[in-house]
């Protein structure tokens, strides 16, 4: 490994073969964290500490590593924006971390980790415990292309336990990136303990069996899935999110995907259209027709689960809340003479506004508490609620209509970034989904289309969001493979600062995988090898949802 295999790409750095002497960290190493950054501290000597088996004592010193917030460094690099020297030129210490923030310290923490070699991700060393630990000798300015930079982590159609969770929180960090979109409610599955509504939980959470496969696949397993977090496990989410900068965006879907949370409450569903006391909680993959009613019962409802919803996930680490509102089949609201009334009460024109309706409701709840409500771009439909921010996940359409209508956007579409896609043509893919997307495939994705490119919606684009949805992910390893190692492509194009996709450096980019995927198997990550999947990754004999003709990467 050289200093220069650094993923993602830091935006500036010096490497410093001329400084004088040898500069490794010892025994003697201290970490002297300045106010601001004792957390920083606290990380840092969690990690390092444990993979080194150095104490990394508080104090000064000339062989100290020091961590310190700068206003300099704001207001050159951004809040975000760091700058890092191992060089001992810098008041005369070992290692000098500056940063624009708390948040700009931590991802020059991480960057340290990684300039220390891929044993430093390690959860105890594989030498001699207290070994002395060379550092090359750079100097790194860096900072974030988006403030949104994240991951959207699909827990209801295959439920992933705590430990897992925190776990993804940490390979996020050390990827830099600092979102973390949590999908806790589908058709398939309710994850989120809501104290007023217990049955959420008690039978929302559980499905008799489930598809195994996709599409047109007739095997099933049979056997009981499910599993929630309880108020306990939300809170320590959020606190160890939060300690590693990561922003947690929790997702409740209205009026769509909501199957298992009307298993649980029939009178949610459209109860003069169908028996809803005969369902239960969705065990196959697609989209459920069954649909929130338009009523005033249901309003009240999710206002309850929202009021705990925000008390859960306070509005210091997680601004947004996310409402889903796509793929809301309306059928059953055509055919529901209640629903058809409401249209004539409200003086809608048809579904379409009914919907908008229903979204409108809940963003003017959660600007009136103090958040900001975000949905996939099927909120654009029949007029979109003044405040909200939209996911584009259908294309790029989406998120430009909205930026150009004035409306924030983290665009994380389909064709692009959805990691449960399939990464190679071939049938040992398990279980293909989607588009063929390569590891080069991501690294050329470009988050702010031509059409926003240097114009003044362009401010309105976050940033970017890769998504994993889970329905052929039946456990962490599955995960691992599909997200892993794309995740590390698109981390460098949501931080650095890169070319226009034709003219990105893969090679280079290859080239500094070799040393990530050390650091992927220091981690423990089940990632596809470059060369396919391993023989227990495949998934021989089980169907999945190919999609041919992909469309061009633009």
């Amino acid at each position: 490994m050289t200093s220069t295999d650094l993923i993602p790409a830091p935006s500036g750095i010096e490497c410093r073969a001329d400084s004088p002497g040898r500069f490794a960290l010892d025994g003697d190493t201290r970490l002297d964290a300045r106010p601001g950054t004792e957390g920083v501290a606290r990380w840092l000597r969690s990690a390092l500490g444990a993979a080194t088996g150095l104490p990394l004592a508080d104090g000064e010193g000339p062989r100290s590593i020091l961590l310190r917030v700068s206003a300099d460094v704001e207001r050159e690099l951004g809040p975000e924006g760091y700058r890092l020297s191992t060089d001992g030129s810098v008041e005369d210490v070992a290692v000098v971390i500056e940063g624009g923030s708390t948040a700009g310290v931590f991802w020059g923490a991480q960057t340290l980790r990684q300039l220390l070699g891929p044993d430093a991700h390690r959860r105890a060393p594989i030498g001699p415990a207290g070994q002395d630990r060379d550092v090359p000798m750079v100097t790194i300015e860096d900072s974030p292309r988006f403030r949104w930079r994240g991951l959207m982590l699909d827990v209801a159609r295959h439920f992933l336990p705590k430990d897992d969770v925190l776990r993804y929180l940490d390979l996020l960090a050390a990827h830099k990136l600092n979102v973390f979109h949590f999908h806790l409610t589908d058709d398939q599955g309710w994850r989120i303990e809501i104290k007023r509504f217990p049955r959420l939980t008690e039978a929302g959470a559980w499905r008799s069996r489930t598809k195994w496969g996709h599409g047109a696949s007739e095997l099933w397993e049979e056997k009981p899935h499910g599993g929630h977090y309880t108020q306990d496990d939300i809170r320590e989410i959020v606190a160890y999110a939060a300690e590693r900068h990561i922003s947690v965006v929790p997702e409740i879907d209205i009026p769509g995907h909501s199957q298992a949370a009307i298993a649980a409450y029939p009178e949610l569903g459209n109860t003069d259209v169908i028996d809803t006391t005969s369902l239960s909680t969705w065990d196959t993959w697609g989209v459920s027709p069954n649909v929130l009613a338009p009523t005033d019962n249901t309003l009240r409802f999710y206002e309850g689960v929202f009021e705990e919803v925000l008390d859960l996930f306070p509005a210091a680490t997680s601004p947004f809340v996310h409402i889903g509102g796509d793929e809301c089949l309306k059928d059953q609201w055509k055919q529901s003479p209640a629903a058809q009334a409401r249209i004539k009460e409200l003086g809608l024109a048809d579904e379409d506004e009914l919907q908008s309706w229903f979204i409108r409701h809940f963003d003017g709840w959660l600007t009136a508490r103090g958040r900001r409500l975000i949905g996939w771009d099927e909120i654009l439909e029949g007029g979109l609620a003044p405040g909200a921010a939209v996911s584009s996940w259908r294309g790029y359409a989406g998120g430009i209509a909205a930026a150009r209508a004035g409306h924030d956007v983290v665009m994380c579409p389909e064709q692009q970034v959805y990691f449960d896609h399939r990464q190679a043509p071939g049938d040992d893919e398990p279980m293909p989904i989607g588009y063929v997307r390569t590891l080069e495939d991501v690294y050329r994705f470009e988050p702010v289309p031509p059409e926003l490119a240097g114009t003044p919606a362009a401010a309105h684009v976050l940033g970017t969001q890769a998504n994993v949805w889970t329905e052929v992910m039946q456990d962490r390893s599955r995960v691992d493979y599909q997200v892993f190692p794309r995740l590390a492509a698109f981390a460098e194009v949501a931080w650095s600062a890169l070319p226009a996709p034709a003219e990105r450096d893969f090679a280079d980019f290859d080239r500094r995988m070799a040393a990530h995927y050390r650091r992927l198997d220091a981690l423990g990550v089940d990632y596809r090898p470059p060369g396919g999947p391993l023989p227990w990754q495949q998934r021989p004999g089980v169907l999945g949802r190919p999609i041919e003709g992909a469309p061009p990467i633009v």
